[in-house]
């Protein structure tokens, strides 16, 4: 698969302490192997001049305080408060000055942030998405994405999950319905 990268965005999702180190509320030992893959996919894309997008959730103690019936922390317990270590992105992935930063409150990258408007403001079309975790913020944003007209590609081992199945499922989903999916080498960036 060749992207351009002119109109090519990578789009690193959650790779947050809280999720991918051990110490982390919510980590998976397979969140913690998706770093490598993921930082040299970011290489690559920097290399070949595509922009850079990482997503973090991000949680202020009180978002849930007045839910009616959606609480993340009901769910999950809470995880990556605002402020916290646990928020903050691995230390192998250190965005550079250009490259944009979206704080998210929920699973989809796209739900009231800036990220829409800045992949149109760049004239993106194709996001490559990597990150964790593979069926939450992975498949939602990626969902969102292709509801968007996004080509959204699912770079399949450079994403984290807790369970294979939940894995699984969610790349079969994406590829059937809204996306593709395809391995890293299988991500050629070039006009």
């Amino acid at each position: 698969m060749r992207l351009d990268p002119t109109n090519t965005a990578v789009v690193v999702v959650d790779m947050q302490n809280g999720f991918c180190h051990p110490d982390g509320s919510l980590y998976a030992p397979d969140s913690e192997a998706a770093i490598d893959p993921v930082t040299e996919l970011v290489a690559d894309a920097r290399d070949a001049g595509a922009s850079v997008v990482f997503t973090r959730d991000v949680h202020p103690p009180e978002q849930f305080e007045d839910a009616h019936y959606y609480d993340e922390f009901d769910r999950w317990g809470e995880h990556v408060p605002e402020g916290s270590w646990e928020a903050e992105l691995v230390e192998d992935l250190e965005p550079r000055e250009d490259e944009l930063v979206v704080v998210k409150h929920t699973y989809d990258a796209f739900y009231q942030t800036q990220l829409e408007g800045w992949l149109d403001a760049h004239a993106i079309d194709d996001l490559v998405i990597c990150g964790t975790l593979a069926n939450v913020c992975v498949l939602h944003t990626a969902s969102s994405a292709g509801l968007r007209d996004y080509r959204p590609v699912l770079a399949e081992d450079a994403i984290g999950f807790i369970e294979e199945d939940h894995r699984e499922y969610a790349l079969e989903h994406a590829d059937w319905l809204f996306g593709e999916v395809t391995d890293r080498e299988g991500i050629e960036f070039g006009e």
